[in-house]
């Protein structure tokens, strides 16, 4: 059974620095995405298996999305926070290919963690 199993949220000020962690590999695709109260899901970053990364650019120049695949662990780094950054955030993999333009996209991801919180105070 597939499971995704993020970490790493918590209560930050602006500014400030959270790396965010998924236990995930062997998988072609993965995201990031993160959804504010009363907000639909939105992609934040995401990867393919060549290495190429996508970035919302709310968050461009902020947030590193990246693996490791000898831990297993697909990273959020994300620096720089801001209040707006605050949301639930979720780690999303598929076994298929996904192209560049389409990484962001939540229907093209199969399988989902549960979500960690992040809150980044003024």
């Amino acid at each position: 059974q597939v499971q995704l199993v993020e970490s790493g949220g918590g209560s930050v000020q602006a500014g400030g620095s959270l790396r965010l962690s998924c236990a995930a590999s062997g998988y072609d695709s993965m995201g990031w995405f993160h959804q504010a109260p009363g907000k639909g899901r939105e992609g934040v970053a995401a990867i393919d298996n060549d290495g190429h990364t996508v970035y919302a650019d709310s968050v461009k120049g902020r947030f590193t999305i990246s693996q490791d695949n000898a831990k297993r662990t697909l990273y959020l780094q994300m620096n720089s926070l801001k209040p707006e950054d605050t949301a639930m955030y979720y780690c999303a993999a598929t076994y298929r290919r996904i192209l560049p333009f389409r990484l962001l996209v939540i229907y093209d991801y199969d399988y989902w963690g549960q979500g960690t919180q992040v809150a980044v105070s003024s």
